[in-house]
């Protein structure tokens, strides 16, 4: 098994439909859109993961990522599970999470909650990624 963060993304393709989250100091970003088409870049400031939709662009620099847990919760509205992946920084604070997302609230599309449990069981409840050498 390999052990980058580039792996563990295309490995997110498996998903389905996500809602994808960043949360700044005044901000949220939550948008529904699925983890496809990835495509990388080198820069100064980092390594990138990057996709393009028709309704948003993506952008993870990877090298910030330190760790990727993957949790269970309790649904705010709703008495169901909610299944989430959330890659934290190096101050241990999450730059991005991934949630199961489809139709109604408890509703998942036929073989996602499968595909996260799989995840899990390959990369574990909380997983350090090997830095990315080349690209």
């Amino acid at each position: 098994m390999s052990n980058t963060l580039k792996d563990f993304l295309e490995a997110c393709e498996t998903l389905g439909t996500l809602r994808l989250i960043v949360t700044s100091s005044a901000a949220v970003l939550e948008v529904r859109g699925k983890i496809e088409k990835l495509f990388y870049a080198e820069l100064l400031k980092g390594k990138y993961a990057n996709m393009h939709t028709e309704g948003f662009e993506f952008h993870l620099n990877m090298d910030k990522i330190t760790q990727v847990k993957l949790e269970t919760g309790e649904a705010k509205r709703g008495n169901f599970t909610t299944y989430a992946i959330r890659f934290l920084d190096e101050k241990q604070e999450s730059a991005l999470s991934l949630f199961l997302q489809w139709g109604k609230p408890g509703e998942y599309e036929p073989g996602q909650v499968e595909a996260w449990q799989a995840l899990k069981e390959q990369y574990g409840e909380i997983w350090q990624p090997l830095p990315i050498e080349t690209l």
